[in-house]
């Protein structure tokens, strides 16, 4: 992600610098970097961008699966669990090419960015075309979304997913059939195709413990320790995972990760909902992160995972939006403390400062890019600025710190999002893709008509 090397100053009326809130804070810019932060300037400086409101780092969406954002409004009729919720995703990725997933993802990128977010992670396993066959670039799918990310302006980490059978010991099903390269060698040889650029990172991802054989799991950690790239993994999401991981290998999901070397700083486990202490233990020694979803954990009944004992473990938190059944970094952070109250009937298990650390700092961590996240010099010019005068947000100016930001505001109170030191969101109004509601409308009904 190119940015002229000219300076510029942005002059933040307030801004969360990590501890506190500062009032009149100035950050020049050059060439997509922090290069100045000065605190205690009343009023802009000549020539400066006013962003009028709360500017945070730029939010981190740490596990997003775009194609997903088709199901919103759809998959919440009736009743059911995870497992008949999966055959309507299948039947929406069915639908999918490399066209049609351009054009959904760069309004479901566009709609993150109206939301804050300036990085997300795409847990990517929709590869091949139906039936499984490649198309002629075997990375076109990804690719897609690499260019979806360039034009919504957010950077991207590409998560290229290892999928290889349905279940232990079985092959993959009808619809798994475009996810999978056949063996994690394979996936390895098709996955190093795939270029670095200035917006995108490249990493891997195992699906699950039931999608990716034992005895492979170590090429995938391989490939990913050998680049320095971020490895992730779906972890215990559903106890029918743990019951047949037991059944095939007499161990759980995360002992049989561990045995495997999937484990360790850089690899972040997405959900970790339903898990042993040993779980916990080997979690946090092996400095794994955790990757809580609670929209989505909370619309797919998938259940409270032990976020507070995986930290005080030593896991580190981040946080994503997983299935989009909203796109809004600050109603996650949120519900996890909200989540855990009402699992303990106690409060307070997080600060506001904490639970904004995983929505940007920690989450950009898990992407690789430990950069950003941060308003200080040296970082990422990656912020975004929430309205304080909204009926959400109106009241005295946020003196305790980022409270107001974490439990009153939404999505829908950002009014500004610069990505490497260009306004990609301004006024509420997203620079580069036009009316993006109608553009997610035309993508959406495109995979339903």
């Amino acid at each position: 992600m190119t940015s002229p090397q000219r300076t510029r100053t942005y002059w933040l009326e307030h801004a969360w610098l990590d501890t506190a809130v500062e009032p009149g804070v100035a950050l020049e810019v050059t060439g997509g970097r922090i290069t100045a932060v000065r605190t205690g300037t009343g009023t802009p400086p000549p020539g400066a961008e006013i962003l009028r409101g709360l500017t945070l780092p730029g939010l981190a969406n740490a596990h997003s699966h775009a194609f997903h954002r088709a199901l919103r409004g759809t998959v919440q009729v009736g009743s059911g669990t995870f497992w008949t919720w999966r055959e309507v995703m299948y039947a929406v990725a069915d639908r999918l090419t490399p066209d049609t997933y351009h054009r959904l993802a760069r309004a479901v990128y566009a709609e993150m960015a109206l939301a804050g977010i300036t990085a997300v992670g795409e847990f990517h396993y929709l590869h091949h075309a139906p039936g499984g066959t490649p198309y002629a670039d075997p990375n076109a799918m990804g690719e897609a979304l690499i260019e979806a990310a360039a034009e919504a302006g957010v950077r991207i980490t590409l998560l290229d997913t290892a999928y290889v059978s349905s279940g232990f010991g079985k092959a993959p099903d009808a619809h798994q059939l475009r996810f999978s390269d056949g063996d994690a060698d394979a996936w390895a040889e098709r996955c190093s195709l795939l270029k670095e650029r200035d917006h995108a990172r490249i990493g891997a991802a195992v699906h699950s413990v039931r999608a990716v054989p034992a005895d492979q799991l170590a090429t995938v950690a391989g490939w990913a320790q050998e680049r320095r790239a971020p490895l992730h993994v779906h972890l215990s999401e559903q106890t029918a995972e743990n019951d047949a991981c037991l059944a095939a290998h007499g161990r759980t999901p995360t002992r049989l990760l561990a045995d495997h070397g999937v484990l360790g700083p850089g690899t972040t486990g997405v959900h970790n909902t339903h898990l042993t202490d040993e779980d916990i233990a080997l979690l946090g020694r092996s400095g794994t992160g955790t990757c809580m979803c609670p929209t989505t954990e909370r619309d797919l009944a998938d259940g409270i995972g032990p976020a507070v004992a995986l930290q005080a473990a030593g896991s580190p938190l981040c946080l994503g939006s997983d299935s989009h059944a909203v796109i809004d970094l600050l109603e996650e952070a949120r519900a996890m403390e909200l989540n855990e109250r009402l699992r303990t009937r106690t409060r307070g298990h997080w600060t506001a400062a904490a639970l904004l650390r995983a929505a940007s700092a920690d989450g950009h961590a898990a992407l690789g890019n430990p950069d950003a996240g941060t308003l200080e010099t040296g970082a990422a010019a990656d912020f975004t600025t929430i309205a304080l005068d909204s009926v959400r947000t109106a009241g005295p100016v946020p003196r305790l710190g980022a409270e107001t930001a974490v439990f009153a505001a939404t999505a829908a109170d950002v009014r500004h999002t610069v990505v490497a030191g260009r306004h990609v969101v301004r006024d509420g109004a997203h620079t580069l893709v036009p009316d993006v509601p109608q553009a997610l409308a035309r993508a959406v009904a495109a995979l339903h008509s």
